[in-house]
């Protein structure tokens, strides 16, 4: 499809997502979060594509959360149906099979933190914002915020965040662990392809693989999680990418994925 309110390329291996609406911070509209789905299924079926970087267009903002005005004129039904399209756009994403890193260069607020919490890693500038204001509005978090945050830094932490919508900055963002790294505005994105390039250097199979393991994982007991591990990993043994992973280690050369 064209795109009018976000960017799509590709670099590589890697696909760019560049939210492009920074008149109005990169606010999440109904319009946006069409086009944005089908960035994401695109990247999905390009085979080429190993790794996603998401950004948001401007110094100011990655996404300042939703559009006020549509959220305004929502009823309940409304609401709830609202919450349930954002939420399943962003479980895709972080199911998607292939790493997602965000790259969160400004305000992230709201929608747009949990954009940024479904990503698969969070690399922050110095100069990022973040936080779960929607208690200021008189709504909750509707688009996975209330369950990844507390899942991310803990329930305290992130009952704090929730409860008093607190925009926090990138530097304490990082101390409770809701980013992974920051780094200076002007190195973001550099920072960002360096790791998508690390990430789609190994084998495609194995990453996908292991980001279902983790996935799952999480919510089944340490038992189950080791059962789980271990099906998976008997499936990459089958794979032809583990036939020339193993076999380029013994040769000493430059392993050539197939992805399969």
């Amino acid at each position: 499809m064209e795109y009018t309110n976000i960017l799509l390329e590709t670099r590589g291996a890697v696909a760019v997502i560049t939210l492009n609406r920074p008149q109005v911070l990169n606010a999440l509209n109904g319009a946006v979060l069409v086009e944005l789905a089908a960035a994401v299924e695109a990247c999905a079926a390009n085979d080429a594509v190993r790794t996603v970087l998401l950004t948001g267009a401007g110094p100011k903002a990655f996404a300042a959360g939703a559009d006020i005005g549509e959220l305004a004129k929502l009823n309940e039904a409304e609401g709830r149906a609202y919450a349930e399209r954002g939420q399943r756009l962003f479980r895709r994403i972080e199911t998607l099979g292939k790493p997602v890193i965000g790259c969160v260069n400004g305000f992230a607020l709201g929608g747009g933190c949990e954009l940024a919490m479904a990503c698969t890693v969070r690399l922050a500038s110095e100069t990022a914002r973040l936080g779960q204001p929607e208690v200021k509005l008189g709504v909750i978090a509707g688009f996975g915020g209330t369950q990844r945050l507390p899942r991310l830094v803990g329930r305290g932490a992130g009952l704090k965040l929730l409860l008093t919508g607190a925009v926090i900055a990138a530097s304490e963002a990082l101390r409770i662990g809701l980013v992974d790294e920051v780094v200076p505005a002007a190195e973001l994105m550099a920072r960002g392809e360096a790791l998508a390039n690390e990430m789609a250097a190994v084998a495609p199979v194995a990453v996908r693989l292991t980001l279902e393991a983790v996935d799952r994982g999480l919510d089944l007991t340490l038992e189950e999680g080791l059962e789980w591990e271990a099906l998976l990993f008997g499936k990459s043994c089958a794979t032809e990418d583990k036939a020339e992973g193993t076999a380029a280690f013994l040769a000493k050369r430059a392993a050539e994925w197939r992805g399969r």
